[in-house]
């Protein structure tokens, strides 16, 4: 039963934010009775198992594989932490810890990389959004939830793991990093041709928001003004903090909804709204997104997007639309992570399992024909046990894309490049905000 404990609302990767209440809800006496039946066949199971099985089991780690068994059915995004990782979760947040630096979920029993983040271990190491990871120092994967794997892939700074890799195309390969105080700086920014403002945000957390008023400030002075473009990079930025995405999307709105979010009761809605202040008001702004935004970049996207401050550029989100809780269970009782609700784009539009749709569709690199049928889906819609968009929208099936680098084409980021070309060409205006006095 809950009953009021603080809860901390997630978007992605391992985050904990603000609070609210859940409270249970009650249930017909027959639904309570087959819920007892239920309950008794697991305790059957169970003395049968500890009673017959070859070797001693131990009970309290097969309980929890049995708990986490059970939230995995949900969604790929629910999941029971104990206390340690509990606690790992949290300081993930709003600490440092020792780490690799990549932001995973669960497919098909392997570790999926979802993003490495900017400047750590993964990412020089070279790992991609997409990567299977099948075995953590030659062990297997399999049989791991995701909590125990993130277990695993931390460990003190300084000491080295090998990871096995399978990629697509390719065999699977060995690689050795060496774990680092991972910090997330979550902003970064640089003045681009001259005048253009460029902010890139790789994660949500506690600080990011800080961070991007920092990042402002200071490309003001570089620029000494306002820039003629603005370029918001969320690409391969897995999500984070409900609040933070919200108030990341504020920096760029005058008023208006930035997202609004639906539980399971019809009463069960909040909606979120930009106060005033808009920084750069009027100064034409791209956003670049591809199939590593996920959940919080995905509100920020949409946010900019259906309020026309923004014309998105690149290649279809992620999609995940919905919000999970953190629960508390007590001091050494652990927590779980609940998908509680879906959200919505300011226009009602739910991004569950599509994604958000760019404006301007920019591949980062060429494809062909015949790559189309090789391609590997890699979104929220091919996770198991994903929610389904409520509306009925479906993905886009892999095509070709509305542009794509030329086959001369020799520079390092055609997005960023087609971003600057599209700000300096003046095919942008800023778009008033609607709501907007």
């Amino acid at each position: 039963m809950l009953t009021g404990a603080a809860i901390g609302v997630v978007l992605g990767g391992l985050a904990v934010g603000v609070s609210a209440f859940a409270w249970p809800e009650s249930k017909p006496a027959d639904s309570r009775a087959e819920t007892y039946r239920q309950l008794d066949l697991f305790a059957e199971v169970l003395a049968r198992a500890r009673a017959d099985y070859v070797t001693e089991i131990d009970e309290a780690e097969a309980m929890e594989a049995a708990i986490n068994g059970m939230l995995g059915s949900l969604d790929p995004h629910s999941s029971y932490m104990s206390a340690d990782d509990f606690e790992a979760m949290q300081v993930q947040t709003s600490g440092e810890y020792g780490g690799l630096g990549i932001e995973v979920t669960m497919e098909d029993g392997f570790v999926k990389v979802v993003t490495p983040m900017d400047d750590t271990p993964a990412s020089r190491a070279g790992l991609e959004s997409g990567d299977l990871l099948t075995a953590i120092n030659g062990q297997p994967i399999v049989g791991l939830n995701i909590d125990d794997a993130v277990r695993d892939m931390r460990g003190p700074p300084g000491s080295e793991i090998i990871v096995t890799v399978l990629r697509e195309g390719e065999d699977a390969f060995d690689v050795t990093l060496k774990r680092e105080v991972i910090r997330p700086k979550s902003v970064t920014w640089e003045v681009k041709d001259g005048d253009i403002a460029y902010f890139r945000i790789s994660t949500f957390n506690e600080r990011t928001t800080d961070l991007l008023e920092d990042a402002i400030e200071e490309s003001s002075r570089a620029i000494d003004g306002r820039p003629k473009g603005i370029i918001l990079d969320l690409r391969n930025n897995g999500g984070g903090l409900l609040d933070q995405a919200i108030s990341i999307s504020d920096k760029f709105l005058s008023g208006g909804e930035v997202v609004s979010t639906i539980g399971r009761r019809p009463g069960d809605i909040a909606r979120y709204n930009a106060r005033s202040g808009e920084v750069f008001k009027n100064v034409p702004m791209v956003v670049l997104i591809n199939n590593g935004s996920a959940s919080a970049s995905e509100i920020v996207a949409g946010a900019l997007q259906d309020r026309g401050r923004a014309t998105i550029l690149g290649t279809t989100s992620f999609g995940k639309g919905s919000v999970q809780t953190v629960i508390p269970l007590g001091s050494d009782r652990g927590a779980i992570r609940l998908t509680t609700s879906r959200y919505y784009t300011p226009s009602g539009r739910s991004i569950q399992a599509t994604g958000i749709e760019p404006d301007l569709e920019v591949a980062q690199s060429r494809i062909s024909e015949d790559q189309l049928d090789k391609i590997r889906r890699y979104s929220e819609a091919d996770l198991p046990n994903a929610l389904s968009n409520e509306e009925g929208a479906q993905r886009r099936i892999p095509h070709l894309p509305d542009d794509q680098p030329p086959e001369d084409y020799d520079g390092k980021d055609y997005q960023l490049d087609r971003a600057l070309e599209v700000l300096h060409g003046g095919q942008l205006t800023a778009a008033r905000n609607p709501n907007a006095g």
